[in-house]
């Protein structure tokens, strides 16, 4: 089956195979995950694509179901444990390189927290059917490809040589051996040139919806439409409503997967407590995010960098961000969906 399907190489080096109209960079293991899990009515499921706020959503969602478990702030699980050891990512971690028997979730506490990044459409039938939430955030299209550019170009030089010869195979062809010596090697002159000339090429490949879990627009709408059919059971989130007003969608959080604020608590400053504690600067300076290695072969600080909205103008050619808004808005104008927090470039006063 696998060999059959359309296959593309993100950034030159980690491949994807279409599969069910996305493109996806772990094929077996999203497989057994389809094939295999079976939601609990109780479940809560963190969708979203990567790099769209996923560490920063999993700390709040821990941080807010958890609350009444772990009250000292200061001894919190978080500070020495990363969110996405205590949120489980299904395809990239559950059913990752499992041999034969099935993932054992007994001694998971209820709700059971999960996360994952494939499309709505492509998710297990028992999380469809059954009652589990699931929250989606969203993150504008321009920030989530710079901050996802970053992230697989630290990827790509963590991998080193042993992933280099186990992913080199005749489909890769001589330019993507080419490409991928070039980063092995590590030639000044490429690395100089990497962020001038590369981030444009796979801009292009953004634009085209071939990155991973993408094209950007389908995995968006996908939730956002499942959202306004069943609000009971998505909730759609905006990465950048969240930063605007963190009080507001911490509570709304809270009140969708049943855990709300009480009057007392918003009084003795909980939610403070717990924006304050999950915030970007306060994970970053966390030793277990600084030195830690939960996936094996990227540290945790990988998932830190800048965290602000609109950082891709200090990356993206002006004209090319204009001409991929025009595709996007053209895109999502018969569907009724528009971003509240995220003004396009096409929009923006000249």
């Amino acid at each position: 089956m696998e060999s059959k399907m359309e296959l593309e190489f993100w950034m030159g080096i980690f491949p994807m195979n279409l599969y069910q109209g996305f493109w996806c960079p772990l094929l077996e293991p999203t497989m057994s995950f389809q094939t295999h899990f079976q939601a609990h009515d109780t479940d809560v499921i963190l969708a979203s694509l990567p790099k769209t706020g996923t560490t920063w959503l999993k700390s709040l969602l821990f941080a807010i179901v958890n609350r009444n478990r772990f009250t000292n702030i200061c001894q919190h699980p978080l500070r020495n444990q990363n969110a996405h050891e205590l949120v489980l990512q299904l395809e990239a971690k559950v059913y990752n390189n499992i041999q034969g028997s099935q993932p054992d979730f007994i001694d998971l506490p209820l709700p059971r927290l999960f996360a994952t990044h494939i499309p709505y459409l492509s998710l297990p039938k028992s999380m469809k059917i059954s009652k589990s939430k699931v929250i989606y955030v969203c993150r504008n299209p321009l920030d989530t490809f710079v901050s996802s550019w970053h992230f697989y170009r630290q990827l790509k030089v963590n991998m080193g040589l042993k992933h280099f010869f186990s992913q080199l195979t005749i489909t890769m062809g001589f330019k993507h051996f080419y490409r991928q010596l070039k980063v092995i090697t590590g030639f000044f002159h490429f690395y100089r040139q990497f962020k001038v000339n590369m981030i444009d090429e796979d801009f292009v490949k953004f634009c085209e919806g071939k990155f991973p879990y993408g094209p950007y627009e389908d995995h968006v709408l996908g939730y956002w439409k499942e959202s306004i059919q069943n609000s009971e059971k998505v909730l759609f989130m905006e990465y950048e409503g969240l930063k605007e007003d963190p009080v507001a969608h911490v509570k709304k959080l809270a009140e969708f997967v049943g855990y709300q604020f009480s009057e007392q608590e918003e009084k003795e400053g909980i939610i403070d407590d717990i924006i304050k504690l999950c915030s970007l600067e306060s994970l970053k300076e966390m030793e277990v995010n600084k030195s830690g290695n939960f996936y094996g072969f990227f540290e945790n600080k990988a998932f830190f960098r800048k965290g602000e909205v609109g950082d891709w103008s200090n990356y993206l050619n002006p004209s090319m961000v204009k001409s991929f808004d025009e595709i996007v808005q053209d895109r999502f104008k018969d569907s009724g969906f528009s971003f509240k927090h995220y003004k396009p470039f096409s929009d923006a006063p000249k």
